[in-house]
């Protein structure tokens, strides 16, 4: 009976902390892998998306931007430090994929930012997009929300949970 009883204890643990996994989308040639987000305190007035790109086929693309519900504008960014000082630039081109290449947008990086937010972007929530590239078009995609400080989707950094052990 003791067995059965964390069996079911560990079973119910991991279902806790097993996180919502994002999907991958196909436009053309790309496929957009695991979009998620950050959440935004109250009142912030941007919020950053991330998620990675591969371009299958034989010509570069370019994502240029797209459109959500919860913000005004969806700009592609790019933070660099020069000489000891972030910067954040938006790409006004967009950012180009090449033939076969993989492009990771992430903290510190290559991101998305969603400027005019008119909500908050909460832990757990998903949200729609439409991303939209030069030459495939636009996808529909759903964003995970992760914790304020993550820096991984899917639920990656659990910094500060502990689970409990009885032996």
């Amino acid at each position: 009976m003791f067995r059965l009883a964390l069996t079911i204890a560990a079973v119910c643990a991991a279902m806790i902390v097993t996180p919502a996994v994002a999907k991958d989308y196909k436009v053309g040639a790309l496929t957009v892998i695991s979009p998620w987000a950050r959440a935004t305190p109250k009142g912030a007035p941007v919020g950053g998306g991330y998620l990675t790109i591969t371009n299958t086929g034989t010509t570069p693309d370019r994502l240029v931007g797209g459109s959500v519900t919860f913000a005004k504008h969806v700009e592609i960014h790019r933070m660099t430090m020069d000489n000891g000082v972030m910067r954040m630039r938006m790409l006004p081109n967009g950012l180009i994929i090449k033939p076969g290449q993989t492009v990771t947008l992430k903290p510190g990086g290559y991101h998305i930012m969603f400027t005019g937010l008119n909500t908050p972007l909460k832990k757990g929530q998903h949200v729609d997009a439409t991303l939209r590239f030069e030459k495939a078009g636009e996808v529909k995609v759903d964003f995970v929300v992760e914790g304020i400080g993550a820096m991984h989707g899917g639920g990656k950094d659990m910094k500060g949970m502990s689970m409990p052990m009885n032996h």
